[in-house]
């Protein structure tokens, strides 16, 4: 099985950024502890802050990966692009959120993703990940 992880922009700052919400792991030490509790699945990983390379990412693994696990943080709520990517596409995504964003800022309660995506998991840390990936077990 073939499951890709795309973040968008700030999660590179996992770890430093807003600890009380997102945490003190960064995502690469997250990342490869998953990678060692899940060794019969191959995992990859991608992270841009820039919303043109998202969708080229989503494009270009769309037809050939069993899954995608996507947290576009904030494009979330504001790109009809990457909704749109992920639309065209054959691949499953799980759309993912480290934090609830039902619980903060009223313009975090809109997704552009969600209509499209097989499934949302928000709210659970860094463990939405996870959660996400079993859901493709």
């Amino acid at each position: 099985m073939k499951i890709i992880i795309i973040n968008g922009p700030n999660l590179n700052l996992l770890g430093k950024r807003e600890p009380e919400v997102y945490g003190n792991m960064t995502f690469d030490t997250f990342f490869d502890e998953l990678k060692k509790k899940y060794p019969s699945i191959t995992l990859s990983y991608f992270q841009s802050n820039i919303e043109g390379e998202l969708i080229d990412k989503i494009q270009e693994v769309g037809f050939s990966y069993d899954g995608i696990i996507l947290n576009a943080a904030a494009y979330t709520h504001t790109s009809v692009g990457i909704g749109d990517a992920v639309k065209a596409i054959a691949t499953p995504v799980i759309e993912v959120h480290i934090s609830n964003t039902f619980s903060r800022e009223t313009f975090r309660h809109q997704s552009f993703i969600s209509p499209n995506a097989k499934g949302i998991i928000i709210g659970f840390g860094l463990k939405s990940y996870e959660l996400a990936l079993q859901s493709f077990l």
